[in-house]
């Protein structure tokens, strides 16, 4: 099979990238040749504000889509993401020249302006189904109502193309939670496919989390995360562990003002030293207040063998599962984080969590498994 892999990086590399590039390397393992179209968001200011404009729409990289089809004649395109050089130009591209298409949603910028479906502090679905025009009134993307108003435009824009609905032939989620919420946003439910990211294994554990002392956080230090909350939770439970937050991010100065005791910061490591990190340590914990598509640091951590702390919103308990891959905070409050990190004292209680993580991993996102879900899709789009 001949797949058109097109991505759109953003210019501080996530999760996304992450997993495209391991999407990339499993097609390619058994056989399927894999065609690059990345391209990645300007650096310069003045190079950034006249891609922006063109956020909406851009011609030109409908051309280069379109020459790179002409070219290479895929079976079959997987869209990642679009935002915001490519643009949706670049579907109606390949709906020109009758490429079947996959696309991948791994954040809701298709229906929200600033693609977390969260505002002041909490989720927001105003915008679910309806208008995103309150985008620019809430100044959701960037604190900027310019900005705000091109992120709006171009979901109102090529909703009423079509542009989605005429050019993707299936819609890939990693969870039902997402696939629902785009279902209720007005895409068709018939084209929506539930496939599990492909996480790297990063090998058995040598010891047991309940052996570690550490309990980490991997992810954006902003708002939204829930970062704050946990502090004031780790300030009053027992001093036994330390909390080791691994990534960068605004808050990241005003956390460390609070002084927090038994903290420490380790900014942004690669992949391979996370890897180390959650295969030492006791438990990860989840605290965010968003959605999420899925929570990468999450599923990186089942293939750990180390339990989850998290947050029952959105998508966690669909993650997880209901076997006891680690314990959900049902009112994501101080006092029910204070609480439940109190569990983690319990060494049996840790080490069986840190089994069916595992297991968890192994039945539902090691990168076999998903791959085999994944090219069915494709071959389920190509029969049309």
């Amino acid at each position: 099979m001949r797949i058109l892999q097109i991505h759109n990086s953003y210019l501080f590399g996530g999760g996304e990238d992450r997993m495209v590039q391991v999407e990339a390397a499993a097609l390619r393992e058994v056989g399927d040749e894999v065609i690059v179209a990345h391209t990645s968001n300007p650096r310069t200011v003045g190079a950034q504000i006249r891609t922006f404009a063109t956020a909406p729409w851009n011609v030109a990289s409908a051309r280069t889509i379109e020459s790179l089809i002409d070219r290479s004649h895929p079976d079959i395109a997987h869209v990642h993401n679009t935002w915001y050089r490519f643009s949706p130009s670049i579907v109606s591209a390949l709906r020109r020249r009758r490429v079947p298409v996959v696309m991948t949603v791994h954040n809701y910028r298709l229906m929200c302006a600033n693609a977390l479906f969260f505002r002041d502090g909490a989720p927001c679905t105003d915008c679910l189904g309806s208008h995103p025009w309150r985008a620019a009134v809430h100044r959701c993307y960037r604190d900027s109502t310019v900005e705000s108003l091109v992120a709006a435009s171009t979901i109102s824009i090529n909703r009423s193309f079509s542009t989605w609905e005429r050019g993707v032939d299936r819609f890939v989620v990693a969870t039902r939670f997402a696939g629902d919420l785009l279902s209720d946003a007005g895409f068709p439910g018939e084209r929506i496919r539930i496939v599990p990211p492909m996480i790297p294994d990063p090998g058995l554990r040598v010891q047991a989390p309940s052996s570690s002392s550490t309990v980490v956080y991997v992810g954006r230090i902003e708002e939204g995360k829930g970062l704050e909350m946990l502090f004031e939770a780790w300030r009053r439970v027992s001093p036994e562990f330390e909390l080791v937050v691994v990534g960068e991010g605004p808050l990241r100065p005003s956390l460390e003002d609070l002084r927090v005791p038994r903290t420490r910061f380790l900014g942004w490591v690669d992949s391979p030293q996370v890897d180390e990190i959650l295969l030492s340590s006791r438990a990860l914990v989840f605290p965010s207040q968003f959605f999420e598509t899925f929570g990468l640091s999450a599923g990186e951590s089942l293939a750990a063998g180390l339990p989850v702390v998290a947050g029952s919103i959105g998508t966690r308990r669909e993650v997880l599962g209901e076997d006891g891959a680690g314990w959900l905070v049902d009112t994501n409050t101080v006092e029910d984080w204070t609480r439940t990190l109190g569990e983690l004292m319990n060494d049996d209680a840790v080490d069986k969590a840190g089994v069916v993580a595992r297991a968890r991993y192994e039945e539902r996102f090691a990168p076999a498994v998903a791959l085999d879900v994944l090219r069915g899709v494709y071959e389920e789009t190509l029969e049309g």
